[in-house]
């Protein structure tokens, strides 16, 4: 029982420090109407009074940055993967996002230790000949340090922080409240879908701290570039590894976008890119399964000049729906043809469903049209494909598409490889290496074998509904017969109408009890009721006292709704 409350306490008293973080950076208003100020000390409330600047307005994505980045590694890495989604926060507070970077202090190597011999259940001198207690690279989740096996091999132990995954858990139990409070309270904030942000951070970071996962990410990876002799992927020690604790074989070299350690090594620059960039395309066109943080911090150059990719905690899965989507998009694309483009939209449900579809149609269409035609008679070193889809997704969100994580996670990774083959060799031609893959992706969408899989599964569901019709028939003349059928309807805005309605009759309401106790201390005073001082009611006294602080507070709480 004790150790229940003891929790209640400290998940509290965190939520206390959220909340007094976001006041703090001028978001007063979203923990006012999120009814989350009885978390907040009066004196902290009357200093932050008046802070209640709009989210869109200049100067928040900044400072929602240094927030998170004050409230620490859950919140940094929330930010981080925020970066990737511009479609749920919006481009601003996406690219403010990205100037986070994932480092935290490291926790002392000593710790690091006790990790390591409590997941592998025996003491270090059994398993390795060294272990360097400095990291070399410490993350909001976990940190690295160099050791040696028994026989010499030279390894590197990734170490999860101790106590991160309950920190992590109780942070995201505490983002699910507030994100709920704020749909249902603030309405403004409906725009960055708080809980289906909380939803994705916690299955992408749960996924991140599982090393067993990670592993076996890795080892896909070094299964699908088998036999590749350019690319390189750390081998896995899997006697070594737990969910907390992996061990890899350790990759010396230089940092992708070190060009000056590059360039004294004597690699070739333009090899390089088309390494990267061609291993990238690969992941994507023909496995399906990508590095989805291909930043410079995860990709190196070793001495044998092979490249070698690091990190696999992030990872993107290209299904076939999505691949057809992308072939779908080039063949339209090609031929002009953007009636078929918004089509094929429509088919893969990324339109809401409260759109009016020929409207969408034909404003959608004039807008494809005005960022697309400008493109056709430049040549591929012309045409610079990152740039192309950033503004096509920014048109997308405009128009509310539903946008599939994973064209986000390509989108994030192309700009990120662009960025760094371009710093390797200026003429780099980003649009001409993705053309084999995506001829290839063609080809393969209009297979014989592929155009027969799509016929044998439609005949299937024509044939399934053939088979159904007659009693789904039978059903909907019953419930005519019975009068039994019901219509669903959905008022769009009702709520937020009902919510305010609720807001100012509260308002009008209390307004009158405070003129009630006004009128009500006037009388008291004039006929001097009982008990006086100095010749004042004291009741009389009173009701005005609580009438004037009542007042204060309607009038605060008007001012903090931006509606006067």
């Amino acid at each position: 029982m004790n150790r229940f409350f003891l929790k209640r306490y400290k998940t509290a008293r965190r939520l206390q420090q959220i909340i007094n973080v976001f006041l703090k950076y001028g978001f007063g208003r979203v923990v006012d109407e999120g009814r989350l100020g009885r978390y907040v000390p009066f004196l902290t409330r009357l200093r932050a009074f008046g802070q209640w600047p709009s989210l869109r307005a200049p100067g928040m994505p900044r400072n929602l940055r240094l927030a998170f980045e004050e409230l620490g590694p859950t919140f940094i890495k929330l930010a981080q993967i925020l970066s990737a989604r511009p479609d749920i926060v919006g481009p601003e507070y996406a690219d403010e996002f990205k100037k986070l970077q994932d480092e935290v202090p490291p926790f002392p190597g000593t710790e690091a230790r006790k990790v390591v011999e409590e997941e592998l259940r025996m003491p270090m001198e059994k398993v390795f000949l060294s272990f360097d207690e400095t990291p070399i690279a410490a993350a909001s989740v976990a940190q690295v340090h160099r050791a040696l096996l028994l026989d010499g091999t030279r390894v590197v132990i990734k170490v999860q922080r101790p106590g991160i995954k309950q920190t992590i858990e109780e942070d995201i139990s505490i983002l699910t409240t507030i994100a709920r409070l704020m749909e249902r309270h603030v309405a403004g904030v409906r725009f960055f879908n708080p809980m289906g942000v909380v939803d994705e951070f916690a299955r992408t970071v749960k996924k991140e701290m599982n090393f067993v996962q990670e592993a076996k990410n890795c080892n896909r990876f070094r299964r699908n570039f088998e036999g590749n002799p350019d690319i390189r992927f750390p081998q896995v020690y899997g006697e070594y590894l737990t969910e907390k604790v992996m061990v890899m074989e350790r990759i010396d070299g230089v940092r992708i976008d070190d060009i000056k350690r590059i360039e004294e090594a004597g690699f070739d620059r333009k090899r390089l890119a088309k390494l990267g960039v061609d291993a990238y395309f690969k992941m994507v066109f023909t496995d399906g399964f990508f590095h989805a943080d291909p930043h410079p911090g995860n990709i190196f150059v070793m001495h044998s000049g092979q490249l070698a990719f690091l990190d696999f905690g992030i990872i993107g899965v290209v299904t076939n729906e999505v691949k057809d989507a992308l072939a779908s998009t080039l063949v339209a694309l090609i031929n002009k043809d953007y009636d078929r483009l918004i089509e094929s939209y429509f088919t893969l449900g990324y339109v809401q469903e409260d759109v009016d579809p020929e409207v969408f149609r034909r404003e959608f269409k004039s807008k494809l049209a005005d960022l697309i035609e400008p493109m056709y008679g430049l040549t591929l070193e012309e045409i610079n494909l990152p740039e192309y889809m950033e503004a096509f997704l920014t048109l997308a969100m405009r128009h509310n598409l539903r946008i599939p994580g994973e064209l986000m996670l390509i989108n994030k990774s192309m700009l990120i490889l662009e960025h760094i083959g371009l710093k390797l060799d200026p003429s780099f031609d980003f649009f001409a290496a993705s053309e084999p893959y995506a001829v290839k992706l063609l080809k393969q969408k209009f297979s014989p074998r592929n155009v027969l899989g799509k016929m044998r599964t439609e005949a299937q569901e024509v044939g399934e509904l053939a088979f159904y019709l007659p009693r789904y028939t039978h059903q909907i003349i019953r419930k005519v017969i019975k009068n039994d059928i019901h219509m669903k309807l959905h008022h769009l805005g009702l709520e937020n109408l009902i919510k305010d309605m609720d807001r100012s009759t509260n308002r009008v309401a209390f307004a009158m009890i405070v003129s009630a106790m006004i009128i009500s201390g006037s009388i008291m005073h004039a006929m001097r009721v009982p008990p006086t001082v100095f010749g004042i009611s004291v009741l009389g006294f009173l009701s005005f006292f609580f009438a004037g602080i009542f007042g204060l507070w309607l009038v605060i709480s008007i001012i903090r709704s931006g509606r006067l």
